[in-house]
């Protein structure tokens, strides 16, 4: 459990301004993580109190996203590649359900990458932007993946309608080597305090490990008591799962016991599955049919889905298991 200085110190990371961002950036290769770090505390001032009066308006200027007793269907995009295929796929999804499509931002990549697939996905479906896959956010500082969060949402102001402020975000590895946990939360905490300030949509994507962890300070439940504070357990607008059962020996988890759990804590946000999938080819249709059918019985759950491998899957169209999945959506 933290201490009080340390929550102080982890609440310090809260919105850059536009200037911050661009001096950060650019002064990345001139000061260390640390140095780096101390300036983005120093140049920020504490924003989450005037945050709220922001935050009403979120709904005036994001659009697309279902109403809270709607079901959400998502699929995962970690690829751009085929955005003609890709706006196919979404277009046949959408004459069934608005899809919502979780846009991975790659690591080392800029915002102008995306100018063209982003407002061109976000014409049809849903947009969650994820500002950096799990695997990678221990590979940058704590003021770079703010600065990142920063420069992403001033990209794309109004054509990412959810912003995923961490991914995966009690897993193990995203500790870098020879960090701390600490940065973690910092970097999860300065992002949210980056978009929710903005008045824009937040989610937090946990990673379900019961019995398959190697610290169990890192199991969804207790990293989350321990590391989540107070200002976001009632201002996230989504709390998500993942979940890759093949990496958790198998485990079918007691959703509606788990999500139940998940309200007591996050009591206004809304609640589903942020990522699923299965690298096994025999068993791709079986999981798409049990995730996508899923049946949670708590109050502000949504679904969500986002199936990591529709890249790879069901773009284009023509393959068989955008078929199943297509079916898959009641």
């Amino acid at each position: 459990m933290r201490t009080q200085g340390a929550q102080a110190r982890f609440w310090a990371v809260v919105a850059l301004s536009a200037s911050c961002v661009a001096g950060c950036v650019s002064s990345a290769g001139d000061v260390g993580a640390d140095d780096e770090d101390a300036a983005v505390l120093s140049s920020v001032s504490l924003a989450l109190t005037a945050q709220d009066a922001v935050s009403s308006d979120a709904s005036a200027t994001t659009t697309a996203v279902a109403a809270s007793s709607d079901r959400l269907y998502g699929v995962t995009v970690d690829n751009i590649a085929k955005l003609p295929s890709i706006l196919a796929a979404l277009g046949r999804i959408g004459a069934k359900h608005r899809p919502i499509a979780r846009i991975v931002f790659d690591e080392g990549v800029s915002p102008g990458e995306y100018a063209q697939a982003v407002p061109a996905i976000h014409a049809q479906s849903a947009v969650m932007g994820e500002i950096l896959d799990s695997e990678y956010v221990g590979t940058v500082s704590v003021a770079a993946y703010v600065a990142r969060a920063q420069a992403y949402l001033a990209a794309f102001p109004t054509t990412v309608d959810v912003w995923e402020i961490g991914n995966e975000i009690n897993g193990e590895w995203l500790v870098a080597p020879g960090g701390t946990n600490a940065d973690v939360v910092a970097k999860m905490t300065g992002a949210y305090s980056v978009i929710k300030s903005a008045g824009r949509r937040t989610a937090l994507t946990l990673y379900y490990n019961k019995n398959c962890w190697s610290s169990p300070k890192n199991e969804m439940f207790t990293w989350v008591n321990a590391n989540v504070p107070a200002q976001m357990r009632t201002g996230l607008d989504y709390v998500l799962v993942s979940y890759y059962e093949d990496d958790c020996n198998g485990l079918q988890p007691n959703w509606n016991a788990v999500f139940t759990q998940l309200r007591q804590i996050f009591p206004t946000a809304k609640l589903g599955i942020g990522e699923c999938g299965t690298s096994k080819a025999a068993s791709k249709a079986s999981y798409i049919n049990k995730y996508y059918g899923m049946s949670v019985n708590v109050p502000g759950y949504i679904g969500g889905y986002f199936w990591w491998y529709f890249y790879e899957d069901m773009v284009p169209d023509t393959k068989s298991l955008f078929a199943t999945l297509l079916a898959a959506m009641p």
